[in-house]
């Protein structure tokens, strides 16, 4: 099995880089799902890269539609319909509770534990979702 981190995306973590981290969530997110890696490598690319949804309001932007035919030009095809709406609900939810920004989570999390709380808050977000992102992100969170 191949490990896919955030260097591999060209994603450079940083201390308080918001960008950086939203588009870590969203790679983790897609690799969270029983999918090869490296589609879901290919579908960031397509979604964050190619068509530029690289922050919360950008990606809440898109259709449902739209969301499905970027997932199905990176062939993420098995779980395009359901992985669409939660980004778009992701993308929502970030906006709404926590002003679109994933380091606002970290400011009311007491600790590691209740930020990764937060985060399986969101639909789609499961354990190995989390484990996928702060493999990398831990780093400069904590």
């Amino acid at each position: 099995m191949i490990v896919i981190g955030a260097a591999e995306l060209n994603i450079h973590l940083a201390k308080n880089a918001e960008e950086a981290l939203f588009k870590w969530l969203i790679a983790s997110f897609l690799m969270g799902k029983r999918i090869r890696g490296d589609v879901a490598a290919q579908a960031y690319r397509i979604i964050v890269e190619k068509h530029h949804r690289d922050t919360p309001g950008k990606l809440a932007e898109c259709t449902h539609g739209q969301l499905v035919r970027m997932l199905g030009e990176a062939r993420y095809t098995r779980y395009d319909e359901s992985t669409a709406d939660r980004l778009l609900k992701l993308s929502g939810r970030l906006t709404r509770d926590y002003g679109g920004k994933v380091l606002n989570i970290l400011e009311v999390s007491h600790d590691r534990s209740e930020f990764e709380s937060r985060l399986k808050e969101f639909e789609g977000i499961g354990p190995k979702t989390v484990e996928i992102f702060m493999r990398d992100a831990h780093r400069v969170l904590f």
